[in-house]
């Protein structure tokens, strides 16, 4: 099949996250499968209009505060003459409207909605215009088949109104080459915890910083990296010289994949306190590589964790059960090793072979019976 993908962003984007990476993992290996693939994403500094990455063509074009304005122009004047079997809207925060101007057999990929946590993230007029746009969303596309990984992001949206049959599950996975047990990378001999993705108000890293004062109090050595880099770190970075705690928490900006996975072996429980995440993938990430995980029991990161299996869940918000439940861990090591085996066991469920697999044969049955319904 010849497929066209519309996402804001691809793999090289600065603000690239785990979106982007499960759609380059699957339809990387969809395109070793002899199909072909275009993303069509927004530019951004230094970016080339087209290149090809690991066999996807990715065209860019506008810039991501206007990319969803100009997509109907390109898309008239340049991609519908390519003839598409079908078009796939990684869906993120803000819908392109394709149902006014796209006439191919379409399906949308979802990771989830902001809902009312846009309000923690921006400031007026962008958090009203977020908010209703997806609203707009849930009402355009209630026909679209949609493919979803977070059960959570599923129900929300049956409630809106999308009918149960139009939703396909396909697995979450890690690519177990990259994140895995490295021998060469021991834990860290004073316990570290860290946090490891976009600094995001909406991500309420603030909780961790929140929490430290009540873990020292029990354990004295302990030490936070923050893995990452995002708009909201100088604010993070004042509330730690504020909370007298600065000497106990390192900020590391933006860093490598080879080096994130450094990281992650060498804490001994990463955390994730964010209000709400499509999946929560660096959850499973961390498990891949021997480490326990503790999140806020919120939608996509309550998919990603199996309570007292591969990490623990606490209630969002609770800075004290946040709090406790890092001490539990890091004071327990026979339930430590419990978490870690457990963590290790679930991320090698499945790989993105499967994803891959599953994808297309979703895909291939959308156009199928695209046709039928012509006929």
């Amino acid at each position: 099949m010849k497929i066209l993908i519309i996402n804001w962003q691809d793999i090289k984007h600065p603000l690239a996250g785990g979106a982007e990476v499960h759609l380059h993992e699957i339809f990387e290996r969809i395109v070793a499968m002899g199909h072909r693939v275009t993303l069509f994403s927004c530019g951004f500094s230094d970016a080339k209009k087209e290149e090809n990455i690991n066999g996807i063509r990715v065209v860019r074009a506008g810039s991501r505060s206007y990319f969803n304005f100009i997509l109907p122009f390109y898309y008239f004047a340049k991609l519908r003459k390519e003839k598409y079997d079908i078009v796939i809207l990684d869906i993120n925060k803000i819908p392109f409207f394709t149902p006014f101007f796209v006439r191919h057999p379409s399906a949308g990929i979802v990771h989830h909605f902001f809902g009312k946590a846009i309000f923690l993230e921006a400031s007026f007029p962008i958090n009203y215009y977020v908010y209703f746009a997806e609203k707009l969303f849930l009402k355009m596309y209630r026909k679209l088949p949609i493919l979803y990984y977070s059960p959570s992001t599923r129900d929300e949206m049956i409630k809106d109104g999308f009918p149960e049959q139009n939703f396909h599950y396909v697995p979450i996975a890690v690519d177990l080459n990259n994140y895995r047990v490295l021998d060469n990378v021991p834990k860290e001999k004073v316990p570290l915890i860290a946090y490891l993705g976009r600094i995001k108000r909406y991500k309420s890293i603030d909780h961790i910083l929140a929490a430290m004062p009540k873990i020292i109090e029990k354990i004295h050595d302990i030490e936070l990296v923050i893995v990452g880099d995002g708009d909201d770190r100088p604010r993070l970075e004042q509330i730690a010289r504020n909370s007298n705690i600065a000497d106990r928490v390192r900020f590391t900006g933006f860093v490598s994949e080879d080096e994130k996975v450094r990281w992650l072996n060498r804490a001994w429980v990463v955390l994730s306190s964010s209000s709400k995440e499509g999946w929560g993938l660096t959850m499973t990430e961390s498990n891949a590589c021997g480490t326990p995980v503790i999140a806020a029991n919120s939608p996509g990161l309550r998919d990603a964790v199996k309570d007292g299996e591969t990490g623990l869940l606490y209630p969002y918000g609770d800075i004290d059960a946040l709090a406790n439940s890092v001490i539990e861990i890091l004071t327990d090591d026979d339930f430590r090793d419990k978490l870690r085996e457990g963590g290790l066991k679930c991320a090698r469920e499945y790989t993105w072979d499967d994803a891959a697999k599953i994808t297309i044969d979703v895909l291939e049955q959308i156009v199928n019976n695209s046709h039928k319904e012509k006929k």
